[in-house]
């Protein structure tokens, strides 16, 4: 079975993701230890070894409908350099490499250049939809997104009127206040 991963991280933890469909049903199971995770489903294997070493009591597991998140709790702040521990090469075969460091820089400009001009297409289309709209829906779309932290967006003032809009964050995010 083809199943990928993907991993981020924050101070605290690392999150690996892993995208597998009905993972209950296909009787998925997940061991942490310290310095490994071993993850295995019906047809499917994922073992780890990982970077650093982590606090185990801190960390678990959660299943979705189309992925397992894997919540590891860092034992230190420090920034990982990559999900797993490399296997060490023999010193004699390890090729010297050099960044080319503005290549690096020019491909994150255009990335960031890219990002821009895909935010500037959306604001202009909130905009076209704002001012094209009632004065009705105008004040719904600006009650819910700043009484959401601009987690919701609606054109129902029917809805929107009746109490405070609360704070949807996207899945697997936290909402937290700016002075916390």
């Amino acid at each position: 079975m083809s199943v990928r991963h993907d991993w981020y991280q924050s101070e605290s933890k690392v999150v690996i993701t892993v995208l597998l469909k009905n993972a209950t049903e296909k009787n998925y199971d997940v061991k942490i230890e310290e310095q490994k995770v071993h993850m295995t489903a019906d047809g499917y294997e994922l073992l780890l070894n990982l970077f650093h070493p982590i606090v185990v009591e801190r960390s678990s597991h959660k299943a979705y409908p189309s992925k397992v998140e894997i919540t590891l709790a860092k034992t230190t702040g420090d920034r990982w350099e990559n999900l797993e521990q490399k296997a060490a090469a023999p010193v004699a075969t390890v090729p010297k490499q050099r960044k080319n460091w503005d290549q690096l820089v020019s491909e994150e400009e255009k990335i960031d250049e890219k990002e821009a001009k895909e935010e500037a297409a959306l604001n202009q289309l909130f905009k076209k939809i704002y001012n094209s709209s009632t004065p009705e829906v105008q004040k719904a779309m600006n009650k819910s997104f700043s009484e959401s932290g601009g987690t919701v967006l609606s054109t129902n003032w029917n809805e929107v009127s009746k109490e405070k809009v609360s704070i949807k964050p996207p899945e697997g995010t936290e909402f937290r206040e700016w002075d916390k």
